[in-house]
């Protein structure tokens, strides 16, 4: 996991600005490259992944860079929050079945240890990134190697990328895109 961080350089980087870029910029810039990559315009399942794993890249650097862009006053949304906090809400988000706001709300933290990887990994489990996910927990397992609970959710999340690679995981996952498209809910 760390790198992978290393890879992608500074959210700037990522996004292809400069470090002193204006919040406008980065949106613009951000709005192009997810135009550019969005899994959904691609159909090779291996494509298809890369994709996402480059969508994931690019919404935590626009976050980030966003958030270092912002005038302090108008930043109070991406500014730093406790870990408690950022966990809470979080979990709030996942609860409310919104993967994407959690993944938001957990990147405010201020600081990371083993609780916060492993609600990054069931955040990346919800979202269906599930390599990302065992990753996340195998970091929580590092941090704390006592922890059963982590070592089930990793074995979870290895289970569910292999399957997802063979024949009907893919047709699985086309097939859950469009039911999720038309706001049929997946049972999980």
């Amino acid at each position: 996991m760390r790198e992978e961080a290393r890879e992608m350089g500074t959210p700037f980087e990522e996004l292809g600005l400069r470090a002193w870029a204006e919040p406008e910029e980065v949106r613009q810039a951000y709005r192009t490259l997810v135009k550019k990559c969005h899994p959904d315009r691609v159909q090779d399942p291996a494509e298809k992944e890369a994709a996402q794993q480059r969508m994931i890249r690019l919404n935590l650097a626009y976050e980030e860079a966003l958030r270092l862009s912002a005038p302090r006053e108008k930043a109070a949304y991406h500014r730093e929050i406790s870990l408690a906090d950022a966990l809470s809400l979080a979990e709030r988000m996942l609860g409310k079945e919104k993967p994407e706001s959690a993944l938001r709300q957990l990147m405010r933290a201020e600081s990371r240890n083993a609780e916060w990887y492993a609600v990054y990994g069931r955040i990346l489990m919800r979202m269906e990134h599930f390599h990302e996910a065992e990753l996340a927990f195998r970091e929580a397992i590092r941090r704390e190697p006592e922890n059963n609970a982590y070592r089930g959710r990793a074995l979870e999340a290895s289970l569910a990328d292999k399957r997802s690679k063979t024949f009907s995981g893919r047709v699985r996952r086309i097939f859950g895109g469009r039911r999720k498209e038309g706001h049929v809910k997946s049972s999980h």
